[in-house]
């Protein structure tokens, strides 16, 4: 499952906010050592804005999901907001790829009703306390320099990524 770059950056800016390993992170503002995932490189080097990571983060985990496509894994995608949108069409869609009975949708649809982190520091409760950093004109022409160079969709462009389910299937 995969949502919009902005709002994964968002996300993980404030779960840095709970996790202390993260918030560390942020506020010293580097990225340490180097990793090389999927012919992405990160160098060392100070993070422009608290957007930045979250955006490296969606990045590297897109570019693995459609290498794994490429090597012929047979890999599907959800779109969050399409989850979130259209819940019993999208159960639909997820369970007939699965090859699991349609009947179960309804009973899957529920379980958005619950907070699967509710007893954590992860809860929505908790997460929702926090600010979230605003994204400018700056940052957007930034960030999206970063995505330009890893080949990945824009900020403000559609973002819909290779092999997405969706309810028209």
């Amino acid at each position: 499952m995969y949502r919009d770059v902005v709002a994964v950056a968002k996300s993980f800016y404030r779960v840095s906010m709970v996790l202390p390993e993260l918030r560390l992170r942020y506020l010293h503002g580097y990225v340490y050592g180097q990793m090389v995932i999927n012919h992405i490189s990160l160098q060392c080097g100070r993070l422009d804005s608290h957007l930045t990571s979250g955006v490296i983060l969606w990045a590297l985990i897109t570019s693995i999901y459609l290498d794994m496509r490429r090597r012929g894994f047979a890999v599907r995608a959800v779109r969050y907001e399409d989850l979130v949108t259209r819940p019993l069409d999208m159960c639909r869609v997820v369970l007939d790829y699965c090859h699991l009975p349609a009947s179960l949708a309804q009973l899957a649809v529920r379980a958005f009703d619950v907070d699967s982190q509710r007893s954590s520091v992860l809860a929505k409760s908790v997460m929702g306390r926090f600010k979230e950093p605003q994204l400018t004109s700056h940052r957007k022409t930034s960030l999206n320099g970063l995505l330009m160079k890893y080949g990945m969709p824009l900020i403000g462009e559609p973002g819909i990524i290779e092999g997405t389910l969706s309810p028209s299937e």
